[in-house]
């Protein structure tokens, strides 16, 4: 078995695998302050790296020591103000803390908390981890760059890296056994022949044609050029799922721009994990008010436009460039919809009788999620049953606050999806 050690350096110079092996052991507080991240960034700054800080104590080496053996006998004073099992106060914040907080002091002392960089690469990596596209098939093979480096054979040419050293070992040994078996048969006939032979002319016959064999023998070489045996690779193409990804995005009145901002940086989320995640994978941006419109990136996060309050305008626009663009056969099909919940009249059987009947018979994935802190509103309530017929296709999320945007989005596309219950 063979092991290989990357002893590569990064840009300061500093071992690569150390850093892997720091980063795995301080992933907890690395999560979490991913976390912190997202909802307290600005929506144009959500990739870049992030300052992680390890409180001392959680940087402390464990250590061994002898301790007195022996048996020994002590006496301990006692005290007037405490009793066994009675809690010691923290000592106030400038007393050794070293967090930064509480008020100033004339003693005591401490160690800052353990700072460091994790790069953008290493941002994304821990943000999206242990994240997947739901029920995610494979429909279609594509012959795009969709190929995979697979063995097909042996060859006797080859370049170095590509030698495979048991067969050609095993080639090797062949031919020397080949080579030498009559001479180690005629070798092993003289050796029994002088057991029993006196010394004399025939004696040393025997013995200079034992020598010529041994030299002979000892000429075989170990291994030679015909031996070498290199490993044939070849491209596979691959089965390459298309998927496309719905954004929709509720953008009227009764949005405010704290709500407005709360959604956009939940799809600035999913955005960046279908990016570095999926090469194959196409998004779709509709606002809506009371109409809907297909939009472009740019305008999807800036536009100022807004209005009433039509749902089922952005899902029949949903549906027509499904049918237009997006064959049920070919792609895997999933929708992201974000609204405060308030909605026009009459308007939410409407959009429940959309997605059952229509939308999600094509989807593999479709999620909601309701922006607001006063209470689920009448459209989450029609979605609700939307859920109970389609626990494994169907999710929503309520998002309360920027705290919640995270673990909302993790719970929505983690690994473990299958079988989501409204909550």
């Amino acid at each position: 078995m063979s092991y290989i050690i990357d002893r590569r350096l990064n840009s300061k110079d500093k071992s690569a695998v150390n850093r892997q092996r720091f980063l795995k052991r301080y992933k907890k507080h690395i999560k979490r302050a991913v976390s912190d991240a997202v909802s307290k960034r600005s929506i144009t700054d959500m990739e870049r790296g992030e300052n992680i800080g390890i409180p001392q104590k959680d940087i402390e080496e464990p250590t061994f020591g002898h301790g007195h053996g022996g048996v020994r006998s002590r006496v301990l004073p006692g005290n007037r103000e405490f009793n066994a099992g009675d809690k010691l106060r923290r000592p106030e914040g400038g007393e050794g803390g070293g967090a930064g907080n509480g008020s100033a002091s004339d003693s005591g002392e401490g160690m800052d908390d353990f700072v460091f960089q994790i790069t953008q690469e290493e941002f994304l990596e821990f943000m999206f981890e242990d994240l997947e596209l739901p029920n995610l098939v494979k429909r279609q093979l594509l012959a795009n760059d969709a190929v995979k480096i697979v063995k097909a054979g042996i060859s006797e040419v080859g370049t170095p890296n590509q030698l495979n050293i048991v067969r050609s070992m095993r080639s090797a040994y062949a031919r020397r056994i080949a080579l030498g078996a009559k001479k180690r048969r005629r070798k092993n006939e003289i050796l029994a022949l002088l057991q029993n032979m006196d010394d004399g002319i025939e004696a040393r016959a025997l013995q200079q044609e034992l020598e010529e064999l041994e030299r002979k023998l000892s000429r075989i070489p170990y291994i030679d050029d015909f031996d070498l045996k290199f490993n044939i690779n070849k491209q596979e193409p691959q089965p390459s799922s298309k998927a496309v990804m719905f954004c929709l995005m509720d953008v009227s009145g009764s949005m405010d721009q704290r709500t407005k901002d709360i959604a956009k940086r939940f799809f600035i989320l999913l955005y960046l994990f279908l990016q570095r995640n999926y090469e194959k994978t196409e998004v779709v941006f509709i606002r809506h008010h009371s109409t809907a419109k297909e939009v472009d990136e740019q305008e999807f996060f800036y536009s100022r436009e807004t209005g009433g309050t039509v749902v089922s305008s952005a899902l029949k626009l949903m549906h027509e460039i499904i049918e237009e663009r997006y064959p049920v056969s070919e792609w895997n099909i999933y929708g992201a919809q974000a609204s405060d919940g308030d909605n026009w009249t009459n308007d939410s059987p409407i959009c429940h009788d959309l997605l059952n009947e229509q939308l999600l018979p094509l989807l593999q994935y479709y999620c909601y999620i309701e922006i607001t802190d006063r209470g689920h509103q009448e459209l989450w309530q029609f979605y609700e049953k939307l859920v109970e017929a389609n626990p494994e296709a169907f999710a929503m999320r309520g998002i309360e606050d920027y705290a919640d945007i995270y673990p909302v989005f993790r719970d929505l596309f983690h690994r473990d999806t299958a079988g989501l219950r409204a909550s």
